[in-house]
């Protein structure tokens, strides 16, 4: 018996939709990382880009459990000496581009390289309920029936 090894040209990708109202963002994160790259299917290769395109509508609705909506900080650094920043989750998400939250979420979850940023093309976050993917006929997939502790009241 020889191990099966996915070739880029036999790749076959869905489009996945899903809706993010009320969803834990870790989870959903956890989840969206896993259809990116592949590892649902039974042919997934880790050196080949095989993943579903994944669609997120609704991601300035997610929500935190615990206490992070407040207290969780992103730090990025401006390249200059004492150059630290930080934003709180609160800020981010009620402000100008909420879906970041989601966005860096994923990205930390996929792996750094150039097979990582290429999967990460794969996803598309848009805060509101509208999407311009129509045409592509996106499955919808439901987190919430997945399991119980993926959803939470806002």
């Amino acid at each position: 018996m020889k191990t099966f090894s996915q070739k880029s040209e036999t790749v076959e990708k869905k489009w996945i939709i899903i809706d993010a109202e009320g969803l834990v963002v870790g989870r959903l994160a956890s989840l969206v990382a896993l259809r990116l790259r592949g590892k649902h299917k039974p042919s997934f290769t880790p050196h080949v880009d095989d993943g579903d395109n994944v669609i997120i509508v609704n991601a300035d609705k997610v929500v935190f459990t615990g206490k992070k909506y407040q207290d969780k900080t992103y730090y990025w650094h401006t390249g200059y000496a004492g150059g630290i920043k930080e934003r709180k989750a609160r800020e981010i998400l009620e402000g100008r581009f909420p879906e970041r939250v989601l966005e860096k979420a994923v990205e930390r979850m996929l792996p750094r390289g150039p097979l990582g940023r290429r999967q990460l093309k794969n996803l598309r976050v848009y805060a509101g309920a509208e999407h311009p993917h129509t045409a592509q006929s996106p499955e919808s997939l439901d987190v919430k029936a997945l399991n119980s502790k993926n959803a939470r009241a806002a």
